[in-house]
């Protein structure tokens, strides 16, 4: 679960996608032939009826908000409700929760409208614009270049958008697209009072959890709800309680009428990174290195995790939240590095390069321009890879090997503020565990002496070695004793700035930077180098697309991008074919009390025993609205269907996303992908790339029957 086109003379050039439906599309430049290639798919809508920045609240993508940019949200009521993943309000509601209401377990549910839970910095981004400013960069950067000055991309960004919030009032962010071919700029009304109104327990919400992550069939309820409240006079507002209800422009009408194969869907959303104009020596140094060093060390970092987690319920709190996101990123990248290799990402880059090279050399001013643009890049790539071996390992041990590393760097920043670093300490204290954090660092000190050559080591790491050699237990134990984090008494002994200069986790974790790596004498002219020769191969690579009549899509950037497909089957490998649908008999099947991903509260288990689906149901009446059809839920043992798969291109970033059938009208949520699309960000590979999306029936049963949250279901007016 979890975890966004020079289109010059887009009007004209004909369509000719680069595989069937792959494709994260600008919202902003549905063209003609894009509008055309949806509709012979089935969509009833016209380009008009998804984005129209001249028509406020005409079009679907005015519902559509982006959370911060990590996840996606769309508004469903008159009222300001909007509705995204339960991944994506999994860390408001662990910060909600204590002890005593544990909200991730028991779940959360606002049965009045004054139990809404403000959440702080929490913030709901509205696209309201996209302008194309090409032009205007270029203009800029010439300015710049005819006074002598260099002007970078962090300071063009600063100084457009500055120059656009000021014209416009709104937040303004400048993207890139194909390494600068073109400039867009989005503009964005932002509201900060969103409240948590439902949230199901994270045994439904995630059920099956790590086990059934990217994995097909799942039968998990992935939503949560907030609402956005505006002063009184409907403008943004910081939390208050005079605000009230957020009336939008648009809200996504909901569909109780299911779908079929075939039918055509469309996720739009706010997609994170992809990296799909990557060469071929990048994706084999993901393969056979980056991705295989980090993925056997998170393994164990999360296993140390795990056993302190299900041996104490007060280290779970603490750590769920943690171990839930190391968990997806680690299934995400393991499942990348295997599919990588499984469909040959690389050779099929390297078989598209051979194709770039010949368009290359057949013309004078390509030859000047890119002629050894290959050759090139794999020589750095080549002559990097030992240092960046080594920078891999510092990452993934000093750096994101423990937890209590994070209160080590915020204590570092206070900049001898004691005031600042206690407070730093205290919270770092109250968010770990010594125990788990000091088996950590011992994984993570053994890993990264046993793996970093040791040019890069720092004096007190040096002073380490020669003192314990390759006893990293004692080398640990003597760290942890000299450490204001190894418990509460050494917290409460903190008493200085002074102290913190001493403490030998500090010394340990901080005196070697990753600057050390970057700037080795070996690596920093390859870097910079590597940086700038995929600019150009990006760059070399949209030219000979745009040559050949292929209409471009650019990496996702976290720019609202909708993609299209089609409901239907998941055939993983030879001999077995997969349902597109899944039900809540498979919760039946999969249940088993003695696995913590697999029980759900006896309540809740009953509920789906009984076959309590009222209306909700694929064949559990006429969705008409009234409570008759609630009071007799029990009587109709019909379908219950859980999560469906399209083939709808995502990415991270699209958690949350809206699927909407042909008319626009929402019909689940995409809150996951299968794991034979985990390259993806890579390279798209067609036919086994599949989207997971909740049903949105299932929810409203969740809401209505399992939560008794009626006053919800009235306000969507169902």
């Amino acid at each position: 679960m979890r975890k966004l086109i020079s289109i010059i003379t887009l009007s004209i050039i004909t369509l000719v996608p680069l595989k069937a439906d792959e494709g994260m599309w600008l919202i902003q430049n549905i063209n003609s032939a894009l509008e055309k290639k949806m509709q012979e798919r089935g969509l009833a809508l016209s380009a008009g009826e998804i984005y129209n920045a001249d028509a406020p609240g005409s079009s679907v993508s005015d519902a559509i908000v982006s959370l911060g940019f990590y996840c996606t949200g769309s508004i469903i009521s008159d009222n300001g409700l909007m509705i995204t993943n339960h991944h994506c309000a999994y860390s408001d509601i662990y910060a909600m929760s204590t002890p005593e209401h544990n909200y991730l377990e028991e779940g959360y549910w606002a049965v009045t409208e004054d139990l809404e839970k403000p959440v702080p910095g929490k913030e709901a981004f509205f696209l309201k614009r996209v302008l194309d400013v090409t032009a205007e960069v270029e203009r800029l950067r010439s300015e710049y270049e005819a006074s002598g000055q260099v002007l970078g991309s962090r300071k063009m960004s600063y100084l457009m958008e500055k120059k656009y919030k000021a014209d416009t009032g709104m937040e303004a962010f400048l993207s890139s697209m194909w390494a600068g071919e073109k400039y867009y700029m989005s503009l964005y009304e932002v509201y900060t009072d969103l409240r948590l109104v439902a949230a199901p327990p994270v045994s439904v919400a995630a059920f099956g959890g790590d086990v059934d992550n990217w994995e097909w069939p799942q039968q998990k309820c992935d939503f949560a709800m907030y609402r956005i409240y505006t002063a009184p006079d409907g403008s943004p507002a910081d939390y208050s309680g005079d605000n009230v209800p957020f009336k939008p422009l648009r809200k996504l009408e909901i569909s109780l009428e299911g779908y079929k194969p075939g039918d055509f869907t469309m996720v739009i959303g706010y997609p994170g990174r992809t990296d799909r104009y990557s060469s071929s020596m990048e994706t084999d140094y993901e393969e056979r290195v980056a991705l295989p060093i980090a993925n056997r060390l998170r393994i164990k970092q999360m296993a140390i995790m795990k056993k302190w987690m299900e041996a104490d319920s007060g280290v779970w709190l603490k750590y769920s939240d943690t171990y839930f996101g190391l968990s997806n990123v680690g299934e995400m990248q393991e499942g990348e590095a295997a599919c990588l290799k499984r469909f040959g990402s690389a050779d099929a880059k390297r078989a598209e390069e051979a194709g770039l090279q010949a368009w290359i050399d057949s013309d004078p001013s390509r030859m000047a321009k890119w002629g050894s643009l290959l050759h090139d890049l794999d020589s750095c790539y080549s002559a990097s890879e030992e240092v960046e071996r080594n920078k891999t390992y510092y990452r993934e041990t000093l750096v994101r090997g423990t937890i209590i590393v994070r209160t080590m760097m915020r204590m570092n920043a206070a900049r001898g503020d004691y005031a600042k670093m206690r407070a730093a300490l205290d919270r770092g204290m109250s968010e770990t565990d010594p125990r788990v954090e000091k088996e950590l660092l011992q994984y993570a000190v053994q890993q990264y002496f046993e793996n970093v050559d040791s040019r890069f080591f720092g004096p007190f790491q040096k002073e380490l070695l020669s003192r314990f050699g390759q006893d990293y237990g004692a080398m640990t134990d003597y760290v942890w004793e000299g450490t204001c984090v190894a418990s509460a008494e050494a917290a409460a002994a903190f008493a200085s700035p002074e102290q913190f200069a001493s403490d030998r986790l500090r010394m340990l974790l901080l005196e070697v930077p990753i600057t050390a790596f970057n700037n080795d004498s070996r690596n920093n002219e390859y870097r910079q180098a590597i940086l700038n020769l995929q600019r150009e191969y990006t760059r070399a690579l949209y030219e000979k697309r745009l040559a050949d009549g292929v209409e471009q899509y650019p990496d996702a950037n976290s720019t609202m991008r909708i993609s299209y497909g089609t409901v239907g089957p998941l055939s993983p490998r030879d001999g077995v074919q997969c349902h597109w649908q899944s039900f809540s008999s498979g919760i039946e099947q999969k249940y088993d009390p003695s696995q913590r991903d697999y029980r759900p509260s006896d309540r809740f288990m009953g509920m789906i025993r009984r076959g309590e689906w009222g209306r909700w149901s694929e064949c559990g009446g006429q969705h008409k609205k009234g409570r008759a059809h609630r009071g007799n839920a029990g009587s109709h043992r019909g379908k219950m269907p859980v999560n469906f798969l399209t083939d709808n291109d995502i990415t991270g970033g699209n958690s949350g996303s809206p699927v909407l059938d042909s008319r626009g009208r929402l019909i689940g949520l995409a809150f996951d992908g299968n794991k034979e699309s985990l390259a993806s960000d890579l390279s798209y590979t067609p036919g086994y790339n599949k989207c997971v999306c909740v049903d949105i029936r299932y929810v409203l049963w969740t809401l209505d029957h399992y939560a008794g949250m009626s006053r919800i279901i009235d306000e969507l007016g169902l």
